[in-house]
């Protein structure tokens, strides 16, 4: 296989290639086929093409590794990382019903954005004036309430307990699919929950979703400094993909007891928590949400918190959250139209 510093991969393969059957790949002795690149950092190190910085950065095609790479005029001309026209369309006919995008994300994995998610999901669906989804073509999402639906990869396996070891483009496939393939029908709000850090998934959902709508990112922290490390880049990641940040959330902050009301931190703030980063960083700071076992134990059953536990003080942070979530959403369209 002959590996080019490039945008495309340029592979001559033979007959009975093990990464041809891995990947699926139809092809005849000899001739040239064209696949997506992998990131940087999903290459062997060592490589011809280790030092690629990819069709994205702001590096590509002036980077010094691509000095004699057959792509380096069209990388420099920003062509290489514009979406495509025919797929783009094909994005905003599919979500030309959905008025809202919200993505949650975090730099730090278990800081609870999947619960958050869920939750936040929830709490939108239980305003009855929102609109039920309508099911035509395409996938269709799983419904776990009349206007609420589901979808995730975790209904493609054959079992709950199956691992997902896919690279970037076959998990950029899915990222599009189910954009592109599942009918969302019309819905006030799509909510889409991301794994942590600022990798290759979220480039790529950031470029599919602006090709439609997009309203911003809600960010996930814990209170303690090594969760606002790694949320510091995710907020730098989101301004420079022009992603709006709606504002973020301190999860975990504290723990209230039931019984005497007392509240402790179980993981204390050292450096100010998420509201001094906010203050830094010129972000709004959404809200507080403490802790409660009661949380886990709907998650675990598949219930809404906030029908469980109404008196909670978790689920008296969630709902102001959710009601500044649903103001900035309201507030943006309302911009867009404007403009229109």
């Amino acid at each position: 296989m002959n590996l080019k510093k490039s945008n495309i991969w340029i592979c001559q393969r033979k007959r009975q290639d093990p990464i041809k059957e891995f990947l699926g790949w139809d092809v005849t002795d000899g001739k040239e086929d064209k696949a997506i690149l992998r990131q940087p950092w999903e290459r062997q190190k060592g490589s011809s093409d280790w030092e690629c910085p990819g069709t994205s950065s702001a590096q590509a095609g002036r980077a010094a590794a691509c000095q004699g790479c057959p792509n380096q005029r069209l990388c420099a001309s920003g062509a290489a990382a514009a979406p495509d026209p025919g797929e783009a369309a094909e994005l905003r006919e599919r979500l030309r019903a959905v008025k809202h995008t919200v993505l949650v994300l975090s730099g730090k994995g278990g800081v609870g954005k999947s619960t958050f998610s869920a939750i936040l999901a929830h709490g939108l669906a239980a305003d009855e004036a929102k609109q039920v989804h309508q099911s035509g073509s395409g996938w269709s999402p799983v419904y776990v309430e009349e206007n609420l639906g589901v979808m995730s990869v975790g209904f493609l396996l054959s079992s709950p307990d199956d691992a997902v070891i896919w690279r970037g483009p076959k998990k950029n496939g899915l990222i599009k699919q189910f954009l592109r393939d599942v009918d969302w029908g019309e819905i006030d709000y799509l909510i889409v929950d991301t794994p942590p850090g600022t990798s290759d998934e979220h480039l790529s959902i950031v470029q599919y979703l602006s090709a439609a709508h997009i309203d911003g990112a809600v960010i996930i922290t814990t209170p303690q400094e090594v969760s606002l490390q790694d949320v510091r880049k995710e907020i730098n990641f989101c301004h420079k993909v022009k992603l709006p940040v709606i504002g973020v959330v301190e999860n975990m902050s504290g723990f209230i007891c039931p019984k005497c009301k007392n509240e402790s931190q179980i993981f204390p703030p050292t450096t100010g928590g998420a509201e001094k980063m906010c203050q830094n960083l010129n972000v709004s700071l959404l809200g507080k949400v403490p802790l409660d076992p009661q949380i886990g134990k709907s998650c675990d059953k598949g219930q809404s918190f906030l029908s469980e536990a109404p008196e909670s003080p978790a689920t008296l942070s969630y709902r102001n959250i959710i009601q500044r979530i649903q103001e900035y959403c309201d507030q943006h369209h309302f911009q867009e139209e404007k403009i229109i």
